[in-house]
């Protein structure tokens, strides 16, 4: 698939693996690859993908449900992964990787057309990082995987055209579910993971007319659904433009382009 345009393709996200695709002309990057490298390939297939059109992936921090298949894809096809040192220090199972190109949050780069804006989020991680990845004068946004919603978040994602965005729990289904105390406290705590209600505070802030679409991801399939997370998000966006999307682990959502 040849894209003039900018446009995201979500392969999977939630618990099971996440994988983001992105892309532009003569640039596409595969962010974080959480699935077996198998699974990732076929899922590029689906969408007539070529995984010898990447050009690199990178990996937002060393859970296993984001690194599982890198490894594998960066030596099979050539890739390069771009990771922070302590991720990189933190990862199990990734392998030899060839080609390693370092980044730090809060310092910009480019993967040939696309400018790349990595900054820090809350999260049970060693180094773990959101994204902002910008071309020809159109913005894409990806927070999933944090706690809480910092100014320095909102400041990354402001101004986006697409946002792909943590709607993680229902707190009602959290809490009354069946997960062991702990681990409910670690979910909605300021390194887990961001609720529905979360997301919804997050886009009243972040709604403009530049803002096109919305893609809700990294729904968990014990504490949330996707009924849920639209019906609390569209309260936000009631009356908007803003297209609504839901990214889901078991398929690959559509392409969206700008």
């Amino acid at each position: 698939m040849t894209n003039k345009s900018f446009c995201i393709c979500p392969l999977a996200s939630g618990s099971k693996g996440n994988s983001l695709f992105v892309s532009c002309r003569n640039s596409s990057i595969l962010i974080d690859a959480g699935l077996s490298g198998i699974e990732i390939e076929r899922r590029l297939s689906a969408v007539n993908i070529s995984p010898e059109s990447l050009s690199a992936i990178i990996i937002t921090h060393e859970h296993s449900d984001h690194v599982k298949g890198a490894g594998i894809l960066s030596r099979r096809f050539n890739l390069p992964v771009y990771i922070t040192k302590k991720t990189y220090e933190a990862c199990r199972g990734l392998g030899k990787i060839e080609a390693l190109c370092l980044f730090e949050c809060g310092k910009p780069f480019q993967i040939g057309k696309i400018l790349v804006s990595p900054f820090s989020i809350s999260h049970d991680a060693t180094d773990p990082s959101g994204l902002t990845m910008e071309y020809n004068g159109e913005k894409i946004g990806i927070a999933t995987d944090l706690g809480i919603v910092t100014s320095l978040v909102k400041e990354h994602l402001k101004n986006s055209n697409i946002l792909y965005l943590e709607s993680n729990h229902d707190p009602d289904m959290l809490i009354n579910g069946s997960y062991p105390w702990h681990l409910k406290q670690r979910i909605k705590g300021r390194t887990g993971h961001l609720s529905n209600l979360d997301a919804a505070g997050l886009l009243s802030e972040l709604e403009t007319d530049a803002l096109k679409h919305v893609i809700l991801a990294h729904l968990s399939e014990e504490n949330n659904c996707p009924e849920k997370a639209v019906q609390e998000i569209s309260k936000t966006l009631n009356g908007s433009n803003i297209a609504l999307h839901v990214a889901g682990p078991d398929k690959v959502g559509a392409i969206i382009k700008l």
